[in-house]
């Protein structure tokens, strides 16, 4: 166990964070999990083993301080880290006339600071390594613009990141032992929605954390960049 990789996820208290986390369970590895909402967090670390599997860091990512405390986190329980799930973000309702200020500031906070503070507090310790993957949940909204959508938007920035993040990697690091992979799911049925759409029209879950398992594990020389998933009933 003291060699089973470490993996630090986002976003980790429910939907897309939480699967990805047991996914990523199964598969041996162990978890730094972060999010706002402690308590579920807990219960999902308590489920994955305890502390000797996954622990629990009460976070918000669009405070630097707690990203470095996450990423503080992981040498202290584990002493390594081997991949990165920046993961966490929420939308907004269509329309340049609908939410409040305040929800704007935080979505954009969360989705686009909130990723690139992530990035900032963990790079360091795999560039030490020399090794290492960046998964960078984004979106279908980030390849196409869509009516009234500042969600959109902001998921445009993280499709930017990760490319940035690589060719960062690759030219002003000149290393080629980390790897970037950008998910981009469509529709997925998680309490992202205020009306879940169902998994007859919208992916589950356990849809992307699959896919992103399964570019974990592929070989070293293999930099999976993007994984666009769609249901098969969404047409855009």
């Amino acid at each position: 166990m003291a060699d089973a990789p470490v993996l630090l996820i986002t976003g980790a208290s429910s939907g897309i964070g939480a699967q990805m986390a047991r996914r990523a369970s199964e598969a041996g590895y162990r978890l730094v999990l972060g999010a706002r909402r402690e308590q579920p967090l807990r219960e999902l670390a308590d489920e994955l083993g305890g502390s000797e599997r996954a622990i629990a860091v009460s976070s918000d990512v669009t405070e630097w301080e707690d990203a470095e405390r996450l990423a503080a986190a992981a040498a202290d329980a584990f002493g390594r880290l081997d991949a990165v799930a920046a993961n966490a973000g929420f939308g907004a309702t269509r329309g340049f006339l609908e939410e409040t200020p305040d929800h704007w500031r935080s979505m954009v906070l969360t989705n686009v600071l909130g990723v690139a503070y992530t990035i900032r507090a963990t790079l360091p310790t795999l560039l030490e390594a020399d090794a290492g993957h960046f998964l960078i949940t984004g979106s279908v909204a980030g390849r196409r613009a869509l009516p009234g959508s500042l969600y959109s938007a902001t998921k445009w920035a993280v499709t930017a990141i990760a490319e940035s993040l690589r060719q960062e990697l690759r030219q002003m690091h000149e290393n080629s032992s980390i790897r970037v992979t950008l998910l981009a799911p469509g529709m997925v049925d998680t309490n992202f929605f205020e009306n879940r759409p169902g998994t007859d029209r919208a992916l589950e879950d356990d849809d992307v954390a699959r896919a992103a398992l399964w570019a974990l594990a592929q070989p070293p020389g293999m930099d999976v960049n993007e994984i666009l998933i769609r249901p098969s009933t969404q047409a855009t």
